[in-house]
């Protein structure tokens, strides 16, 4: 016949089963993330133009954050670039964005509305400048622009920050020593294509598909802009941003090009406000981080966003939540 259990023994098991429950609950509390979230309500995030990688980088990240967090509702806005999508964020248009360190520095620097307000997530991928030709111009370098039809992207768009720098770098006038063109990676290629446009200036991770596409239809150049790394440099804050970077020469199978071409790369941040939900932050960029290889497989820039180097968001501060999130993952 079985012993019945001592009182003494009743209260060993008591406390057995409490250690056993408080263990579970921090473990489910741990895994609470990547089960059945909490979080609820509507996100906005402003990407790009539609054929560029902001926007299909967005669109991937849309899809995994559905994943994530299933309660809460993504829309996507197209934008210009990161001089628009600062604007958006800062005064409450979107919740996240992507933008270009030098674009966060001026927005800053000119004391914008609600620039105080912005916070950095993430330190993401490089962007690479690229001034597409015909592969029959006789276009080397930047300075070799003089007279021509150039498009430097939009008013709202990052590339035309560096685009008018670059010139200006290069010694010429953006605004009088070459014909600017007002658009973006959405028509620049057809445009140029087209012969009404002699050159374009691109600032994008590599490939962007649309320069892919059109070099794989008709026959461009990419030009070197190594030339004016220096000088560019020269400039301070926030040309500090700007760093020497080569092209690979397969970055664009089809482009005329027999070897590497030296340009200029500056990185990309994952942007929000300071009164951007913790939770809702360390969410996001747990989810900007763990999506990098499925991302990448369709947007190769994706693969370079490393944890080590995530967290340095310069000039922004890091958001509370994404510091969260970087300090639950610390080795």
């Amino acid at each position: 016949m079985p012993l019945l259990p001592t009182t003494a023994g009743r209260r060993r098991a008591l406390r057995g089963l409490v250690a056993v429950l408080a263990v579970l609950g921090a473990l489910l509390w741990w895994l609470r993330p990547f089960g059945e979230p909490e979080l609820k309500g509507d996100l906005t995030f402003s990407s790009g133009v539609r054929t560029g990688v902001y926007h299909r980088y967005g669109q991937l990240l849309e899809q995994a954050l559905a994943r994530d967090m299933p309660g809460v509702r993504v829309q996507l806005e197209t934008s210009e670039g990161s001089q628009q999508n600062l604007q958006r964020v800062a005064d409450g248009q979107a919740d996240f964005t992507v933008a270009t360190a030098d674009a966060v520095s001026k927005y800053r620097l000119d004391g914008k509305p609600g620039a105080d307000a912005l916070r950095g997530c993430a330190r993401l991928y490089d962007d690479y400048v690229q001034l597409v030709v015909p592969a029959t111009s006789s276009v080397q370098s930047a300075r070799d622009l003089r007279g021509k039809r150039v498009a430097i992207g939009q008013d709202g768009s990052g590339v035309r920050l560096i685009s008018e720098r670059l010139l200006t770098a290069a010694k010429l006038n953006p605004k009088q020593d070459i014909t600017p063109v007002a658009i973006g990676i959405d028509t620049m290629p057809s445009e140029l294509e087209a012969g009404r446009i002699d050159a374009f200036f691109w600032s994008g991770g590599l490939p962007t598909s649309a320069v892919r596409e059109l070099s794989e239809r008709f026959e461009i150049r990419l030009v070197q802009l190594g030339d004016l790394v220096e000088q560019l440099q020269a400039g301070g804050s926030p040309a500090r941003y700007y760093r020497a970077a080569v092209m690979p020469q397969d970055a664009y199978a089809y482009a005329r090009n027999t070897s590497a071409v030296a340009t200029v790369a500056v990185p990309n941040l994952l942007v929000t406000r300071e009164d951007t939900s913790p939770e809702l932050t360390e969410q996001f960029t747990r989810t900007v981080i763990l999506s990098r290889d499925r991302i990448g497989g369709q947007v190769h820039a994706a693969q370079l966003v490393d944890l080590r180097t995530a967290i340095y968001t310069d000039p922004l501060d890091l958001h509370e939540g994404a510091r969260r999130y970087y300090r639950s993952v610390k080795p």
